[in-house]
């Protein structure tokens, strides 16, 4: 199989650089498995669609304010970093500009206000040209991350972060802070429509994976078997664990918020086909062929051409039906990515 089997054309203008000024009025596509046909709605709809009994699984982990800009301490110079993931402590790994001027043994200044100060020192390279730094700082981490940095939104959002992204680019759930991408499908649920959600006799769980920052990468071999995922971190609680399983057990259908919690949950799933709480890292791979053990339909956004998560979702219904669906939200002007809207693969 060719990654060239998953691209589509994508005129610039339908991706989406802003969100919807409401979550929930964002268009809603809906794809029937059973009968082929596609409905136009709006994401409020999606209430016609779930059932009681279902279950709704939704990734509760919260962005960090990862992009930071400070100046490198000998020179003055401008610098940038993009947090990717904590090492331990103080220490992280992160992406670096200008490479090629901040090796080990350079600092960066965020702040050098009394009370307030911030800094990082590189410490050593780590895999794909990353560094690994150790923070330095008054008071509380958190705190001074708050002050300093700011939401990375991804590349294809040809703009700066703004005060609106500090609420729009988080969940109205997330709780568990360690992404350095939104779990996007997430972002057009409401607290009003996911209370409707619950008096319709849904079922509510939560899972926890930490979007890194593969989730921007390119697939970069030309044969999908041979492409590697990068490795990410979950979690599952008893509890929640639970409410999944049991909703097999009594037929219900588990319906995942994004390709992360579908990530999560078939990482975590046993031979018999039930969730299994914990923690853990996964690079699970998911493209057609792939036989789902827990996950019934899908609450998505829409995709990159070649990338691995439209892979996934075509893995869920047919290559070529899905990169039909694609061209016909291309033609109906839908908004494409992280800010844009969403598909109900029912």
């Amino acid at each position: 199989m060719l990654i060239t089997d998953f691209d589509y054309h994508l005129p610039m203008e339908l991706i989406a650089q802003y969100p919807s000024q409401k979550r929930d009025e964002a268009r809603l596509l809906v794809v029937d498995r059973k009968t082929g046909e596609v409905h136009h709605k709006k994401f409020y709809d999606i209430l016609e669609y779930l059932k009681p009994g279902d279950c709704l699984v939704m990734n509760d982990s919260k962005v960090l304010p990862a992009r930071m800009y400070g100046v490198k301490k000998e020179t003055g110079a401008k610098a940038e970093i993009l947090l990717i993931k904590r090492k331990g402590g103080d220490r992280w790994e992160a992406m670096v500009k200008p490479g090629k001027k901040l090796k080990p043994g350079s600092t960066i200044v965020f702040s050098d206000q009394p009370g307030k100060m911030m800094e990082a020192d590189i410490l050593d390279y780590s895999e794909d040209g990353t560094r690994i730094i150790e923070f330095r700082y008054d008071g509380y981490f958190h705190e001074r991350l708050e002050e300093n940095g700011n939401i990375p939104l991804p590349p294809y959002i040809e703009r700066s972060a703004e005060d609106l992204d500090k609420q729009m680019y988080q969940t109205v759930y997330c709780r568990e802070e360690g992404s350095v991408a939104a779990p996007t499908a997430g972002l057009h649920f409401t607290e009003e429509l996911l209370q409707k959600v619950a008096e319709k006799g849904v079922k509510l769980a939560y899972v926890t994976l930490h979007v890194g920052i593969g989730t921007f990468r390119p697939v970069k071999c030309d044969v999908v078997e041979e492409h590697h995922m990068h490795f990410e971190e979950y979690s599952i609680t008893e509890e929640n664990a639970a409410i999944i399983n049991k909703t097999k057990e009594e037929g219900g259908r588990v319906i995942s918020v994004g390709t992360t919690s579908t990530r999560t949950m078939e990482s975590a799933a046993d031979e018999n086909g039930r969730l299994v709480a914990g923690s853990g890292s996964t690079d699970i791979f998911i493209y057609p062929g792939y036989s789902f053990k827990i996950v019934d339909n899908l609450i998505t956004n829409f995709h990159l051409p070649k990338s691995t998560l439209l892979m996934l979702i075509s893995a869920m219904y047919d290559r070529e039906k899905m990169l039909d669906v694609y061209r016909e939200a291309v033609a109906e002007g839908y908004h494409f990515f992280s800010y844009g809207d969403a598909m109900f693969i029912d």
